[in-house]
Order: C-alpha cells, then sequence, then structure tokens
C-alpha cells in the first residue's frame, strides 16, 4: 500500500493519539480497551472526516476546483468540517442541511455544528427528511457550474473510494503505533454510518495483511444494509489501492442494536455511554455517532462478545460540537 501516489493536502493533526482508557476497563471488567483519539485531528474541533477530506480536497484542487459541495444532517460533523477545509485552501463551500432530526427543539438548527457552519461562512440551505440529499447536492453543483463556478462534489460523509483512503491510511497509522509499543490488537470498534470509515479501515488493514477484526456500530442503517454498504466501498477502495487478494463480505461486521429510534434520536445507552467516558476518562463523545458507538461497545462487552484478556481499540470519530443541540440530556440546570 503507496497511498504517496495520491494528490493529499494536509488539513489536520497526525497521526492522532493511542491512549489506554484504564479507569473505563476498570469499570467495565472486560478488555482492555484503548482509544484512537480523531476527535484530535484539529480542524475546526476536529474529527474522522478531517482524514478523508485530506484526499478529497487535494483531489478536488488537482482538478482545478473553486467550490466544494456536499450534503449531510442538520448537526453534520462532515458538513462543518468540509467548511473547514474549504477555507484553509481558499475555496467557497456550498452544501445541504436534511432535517433529519425531527422534533429536536427551536436550538436545533442554530447551535452545535450549525453555529460553526455559520462562524466558517458556509453557505447552506436545508431539505426536508428523506430527501435523496446526494443527487440534490449533485444538482446544487450544476447551478453553480451554470453560474461560472467550479464545484467538486463530495458525497454524505465524504464517503467515495477517495475519502476512504484518508481510513485505509489511518489504519497502517494504528498499526504502526501498536508495534511501536509491542501492542497487539484484537478489535477495533467504532460507529459506522455513511460506511467511509468503516471501508477504509477494512481495505487498509487488508493491504497489509493486518489480522485485526473491524466491528461497526450502525447509527442509521439495519445490520444487513450496513454492511452490504461497508462491503462495497471497501472492495472499491482496495481496487483503489491495487490490492490484488479479494475483500470477503465475512470481513465486514455490523450491529445495528444501538441506533434507537432513528438517526441522530438519543437512547439511553447512548447517554449513559457518554455521560460514563466522561466521569471516567475526561474524554467527550457526541450524541450522535461516537456515543452510540460507545454503547455498542460497552454492550459487546456486557454480552461477552468482547471479553477480557483481548485489546479492543474504539475510534473516537469526533462530533462534540453536537453536544450543545442535545444539552437537555446532560445538563443537571436543565433536569432540575
Amino acid at each position: 500500500m503507496h497511498l504517496a501516489r495520491f494528490p493529499r493536502v494536509k488539513l489536520g493533526h497526525f497521526p492522532t493519539p493511542l491512549e489506554k482508557l484504564d479507569n473505563l476497563t476498570k469499570a467495565l471488567g472486560g478488555p482492555d480497551i484503548y482509544i484512537k483519539r480523531d476527535d484530535c485531528t484539529g480542524l475546526a474541533t476536529g474529527g474522522n472526516k478531517t482524514r478523508k477530506l485530506e484526499f478529497l480536497v487535494a483531489d478536488a484542487m488537482a482538478k482545478g476546483a473553486d467550490a466544494l459541495v456536499t450534503q449531510g444532517a442538520t448537526q453534520s460533523n462532515h458538513v462543518r468540517q468540509t467548511a473547514a477545509a474549504a477555507r484553509k485552501v481558499g475555496m467557497t463551500c456550498h452544501a445541504l442541511l436534511e432535517r433529519r432530526v425531527e422534533n429536536a427543539g427551536d436550538n436545533y438548527e442554530t447551535t452545535g455544528n450549525v453555529l460553526l457552519d455559520d462562524m466558517l461562512r458556509l453557505e447552506y440551505a436545508f431539505r426536508p427528511n428523506g430527501s435523496d440529499m446526494n443527487t440534490e447536492a449533485m444538482a446544487l453543483a450544476d447551478s453553480l457550474r451554470e453560474k461560472g463556478k467550479k464545484p467538486y462534489f463530495i458525497p454524505g460523509g465524504g464517503s467515495n473510494p477517495v475519502g476512504a483512503l484518508g481510513y485505509a491510511q489511518a489504519a497502517a497509522e494504528l498499526v504502526y503505533q501498536a508495534d511501536t509499543i509491542g501492542l497487539k490488537i484484537d478489535k477495533i470498534v467504532h460507529a459506522t454510518g455513511s460506511a467511509g470509515t468503516q471501508a477504509g479501515l477494512l481495505a487498509g488493514l487488508h493491504a497489509i495483511s493486518a489480522p485485526i477484526d473491524v466491528i461497526g456500530i450502525s447509527v442509521r442503517a439495519k445490520r444487513e444494509a450496513q454492511i452490504a454498504n461497508v462491503h462495497r466501498l471497501a472492495v472499491a477502495t482496495a481496487d483503489l489501492i491495487g490490492v490484488k487478494a479479494e475483500l470477503p463480505v465475512e470481513m465486514v461486521e455490523a450491529y445495528d442494536e444501538y441506533v434507537g429510534p432513528g438517526y441522530g434520536q438519543p437512547t439511553d445507552s447512548m447517554v449513559d455511554a457518554i455521560s460514563l467516558l466522561a466521569a471516567e476518562e475526561a474524554i467527550i463523545l457526541d450524541p450522535v455517532y461516537s456515543g452510540k458507538g460507545m454503547a455498542g461497545m460497552i454492550g459487546l462487552i456486557q454480552q461477552g462478545v468482547l471479553k477480557k484478556g483481548e485489546t479492543v481499540v474504539f475510534i473516537h470519530t469526533g462530533g462534540s460540537a453536537a453536544l450543545f443541540a442535545y444539552e437537555h440530556l446532560f445538563s443537571k440546570q436543565r433536569r432540575g
């Protein structure tokens, strides 16, 4: 795997830390737990999308683009980081925000990531829940092209083979960090949504023949659909990298039991997981992705899927800015 063949622009702080969670490990009484701090990538409060954007924005620059166009949910971490990346390289950014989380309160569309979008001078418009967001965003790109702009379309989550290169690289980074300290990793756990993070990890680990299982905790799709989405993108990413060996669908693991009522909708297990990690390790998760990912990891430990004697790495995908749109779940003052 030789990713220097692909254009890349520096946007984040890498490598991100790999830390042992001693207190959480003791509290849960299961495997040894480490955390890969991709909340520390640094781009407008950081997050996993920065890795993808280093390859996507470089591709946009190579193609002469002057504007980035993308889409996401109202409190999208991806949209916020894409807007930040555009500012860094002197482009404009245009996005469509889907009202995917309904009845979330008056502040949901003005605080958290949306506030940061405003500060980053993002040009955005809302769309109703259930819209075909990639199609509508591509139409937005077409309209900008008609006005003389040179837009570059980035799908939701930055999840295409070019974007997934960011997590193929992250897989190599993590394995190098583990090898340096003599750490044998058995499992990687993270929240999986648009599929690019999990697909990139699988393609990268497959490319370097690293026998580490990757477990995705779905935040939206049903298990079967998520596995299909991840596998399709992992195969395409491995092909882009130049991996000759087949990537079997059996490599893809996903659990959908922690989605709750739907994407971005709170669950008790998410609130408990965020509260536990904050109290035990002073690390702040987010309510849409990493909070449900952590809830899933805790659930798998309690069920014995993740066992004592194993080493598990949880990937913190960032997004804590979204907590401010869910403050009623955590604020003692609001809860009385």
